[in-house]
């Protein structure tokens, strides 16, 4: 059994919004398929931090997480900044429930146990943003990674911490949610969100004691990463 993580899979099985007119991602859900079935088992868990798919509500979702829940393994799926078919966990676990996806666990305030860790974390925010909003959605966003850090601790197993966005790049930190992470005890950490030549600004390493790492899909070349052997 194995803990696997891989982001921004951006599916479109319902709605017109192709990826393949971005470089480096012509025949991307043909190759995230033939990747993902070459390298994860039924028994494994896959982490999706945020950006699963472009519909714009549950049932334009539908075929997006059937082929997600088509995949050999567990899924761990979190939320990002285009996850706009996202209600509440009360509407997505009756739909989950009403269409039989028997592999798909959703991460919003919560942890799960995964092969010997506690698979946490949140969609984060912007590090730039400095609309007025912005402070509001930091300390909701800080506040969720607690929760969800909180039901880590109570499973007892070291945290493993996945966000959407980036708290950290080459260049920028996002102070508050930086401040949550390094106080947390987590040691690990990793976030989706950065594509294209944006990659060459993701932060990989050690951070205070924490190591980050940058698991979105075009960055792994489409192949889910091994977090935990």
């Amino acid at each position: 059994m194995a803990l696997f993580a891989i982001g921004d899979t951006h599916l479109s099985f319902s709605v017109s919004k192709p990826m393949d007119i971005f470089g480096g991602w012509q025949d991307y859900v043909e190759r995230l398929e033939k990747n993902w079935t070459g390298i994860v088992g039924p028994d494994d868990t896959v982490v999706i931090p945020g950006d699963i798919s472009w519909a714009m509500n549950l049932e334009e979702a539908k075929k997006d997480l059937e082929f997600l829940d088509s995949l050999p393994g567990k899924k761990i799926i979190g939320k990002g900044n285009h996850d706009y078919w996202w209600p509440t966990m009360a509407k997505i676990d009756a739909f989950v429930k009403e269409n039989n996806f028997t592999t798909l666990s959703f991460l919003y305030n919560n942890a799960y146990a995964a092969e010997g860790v506690a698979v946490c974390g949140s969609r984060g925010w912007f590090f730039d943003d400095e609309s007025p909003q912005s402070e509001l959605v930091i300390k909701r966003e800080c506040g969720r990674i607690r929760a969800s850090l909180e039901a880590a601790s109570a499973l007892g197993l070291p945290p493993v911490l996945f966000l959407h966005y980036p708290p950290i790049t080459q260049d920028r930190i996002c102070e508050p949610i930086m401040e949550v992470i390094t106080s947390s005890g987590a040691k690990r950490c990793f976030y989706a969100h950065l594509h294209g030549n944006a990659i060459n600004y993701a932060f990989r390493g050690d951070y205070e004691g924490v190591n980050f790492d940058l698991v979105s899909a075009d960055s792994l070349e489409f192949v889910p990463k091994l977090i935990v052997p």
